[in-house]
């Protein structure tokens, strides 16, 4: 299976092709595309040969088929359904980030252990948490973000996958486990802050000491 790292490139890849479509390239080659990303020429290369893309030495790929590509090994050529668990802070202000829908991410229910969070007339339901397992089967979706406190997280993730969720991405302060086959991404807030504020100290240490 390709790696997480590896798919976050393509998705990076997607953005600058993007950009680069809307400034009138019609054709890409990798270093520029290495430079807009951050990676070199060799590593775009690659990637792409991992999924059977290849470009022309001389002419480069073609932006709009390269674009399409992407998008179709991205997941992004069709709307993916994805349910929200917890809708405190977190879950609340994923619930209210519109830039899902531009890249074909359709929010389609929270769901909640608190009664008063219950509201079943907005855009997005706000459902009891009970009614998530008919609802994934109902519904088939296989996506789901949990965004519930740590001591919860595990059975909630238990009870997705039950109910046949296959994606889970984790916003609780906990590695999950879950079975072989599905896919766990964990996004430990705090971790990644602090990792941020070590290198800016370090940096700034080093800076100190010329």
């Amino acid at each position: 299976m390709v790696n997480k790292k590896v798919v976050a490139r393509l998705s990076s890849y997607r953005t600058a092709l993007i950009r680069f479509h809307e400034l009138g390239f019609v054709k890409v080659f990798s270093d520029t595309l290495a430079e807009a990303v951050g990676a070199t020429s060799a590593q775009v290369r690659k990637d792409f040969s991992l999924f059977g893309i290849s470009g022309n030495k001389k002419g480069g790929y073609q932006t709009d088929v390269l674009i399409e590509k992407l998008q179709s090994l991205l997941g992004k050529d069709r709307v993916q359904p994805v349910l929200i668990v917890g809708i405190g802070n977190i879950g609340t202000a994923l619930l209210k980030y519109r830039g899902f829908e531009d890249e074909g991410i359709r929010i389609v229910a929270g769901f909640d252990l608190d009664p008063t969070k219950v509201n079943r007339k907005l855009k997005v339901p706000i459902l009891p948490a009970d009614e998530m397992p008919d609802f994934i089967r109902e519904q088939r979706v296989t996506i789901g973000i949990i965004a519930v406190p740590d001591a919860a997280a595990q059975a909630v993730c238990d009870t997705l996958v039950a109910a046949g969720i296959r994606g889970i991405l984790n916003f609780a302060p906990i590695v999950l486990r879950a079975e072989e086959g599905v896919v766990v991404n964990n996004v430990n807030l705090q971790n990644e802050l602090e990792n941020v504020i070590y290198f800016v100290n370090t940096l700034a240490k080093q800076i100190k000491g010329k």
